[in-house]
């Protein structure tokens, strides 16, 4: 009896210990699968103006080969964003109306984002009396952004989202690269888009031309075209170095 029964038990032994296997390995699969979808790709590109520009201004440079098109077209107007800042107090971009605005996007894994920080912090303090605010839309998990933001002294208002911060990404009619910075003027408007790493020459040609845009001393589309232009250059300038 006892021989018959040994074979039935190491059976049972093995059929569970396979469907443990089956079961960790699927839940590794979905947690990979969880965190590559917080994980967008990363593009350092293109410039891209709102849709609708002026006849005979373009506004956007063409990007290269390979850079991923707007999923959609890129508004005119910032969009209605509300997502919790760092402290978990849900904030809007329509709380910074009436000043000029660039709202980066970023997270804590990439390595080009890490690098804008320092710019982006010099710039809102050299620019304090243009009342310029940087908001930073972080596409990340909470936590790992709260002890960054506070590890490195980011001192603007950073908002958190990790699926809503992909739907936040695609109201710019943007696909999921990071980073890019919105630059936006005391309206509201987009100026322009600036996809990949932001370098201080690009980030002064586009205030500039935000600040006069404000003056009203530019339109809007021949804004839009100068920076088109002066950002192509400088790119070409960069790769150059």
């Amino acid at each position: 009896m006892s021989d018959q029964r040994a074979p039935s038990s190491r059976q049972a032994w093995f059929g569970l210990l396979a469907l443990t296997v089956v079961l960790l390995a699927s839940a590794a699969v979905g947690f990979i699968a969880y965190r590559l979808l917080l994980r967008p790709t990363r593009v350092h590109a293109t410039i891209a103006a709102p849709a609708k520009p002026a006849p005979g201004a373009s506004g956007t440079e063409v990007p290269p080969e390979g850079t991923p098109a707007p999923t959609a077209k890129v508004p005119e107007q910032l969009p209605e964003i509300r997502l919790p800042g760092i402290d978990g107090a849900v904030q809007s971009l329509g709380d910074f109306k009436d000043r000029p605005l660039v709202v980066n996007f970023w997270a804590t894994w990439c390595d080009p984002c890490r690098r804008e920080i320092p710019l982006l912090k010099a710039l809102r303090r050299e620019h304090a009396a243009d009342h310029l605010e940087i908001v930073g839309i972080a596409v990340d998990y909470p936590d790992e952004v709260r002890k960054y933001a506070h590890a490195h002294g980011i001192d603007y208002p950073v908002l958190v989202g990790d699926q809503r911060g992909l739907e936040a990404v695609n109201a710019f009619g943007m696909e999921t690269v990071l980073p890019f910075s919105v630059f936006a003027d005391r309206q509201g408007r987009i100026v322009t888009l600036k996809v990949g790493e932001l370098h201080r020459d690009e980030a002064e040609l586009i205030l500039d031309r935000v600040r006069a845009v404000d003056a009203g001393t530019l339109t809007l589309p021949v804004a839009r075209e100068q920076i088109s232009e002066g950002v192509s250059r400088l790119r070409t300038a960069h790769a150059s170095e």
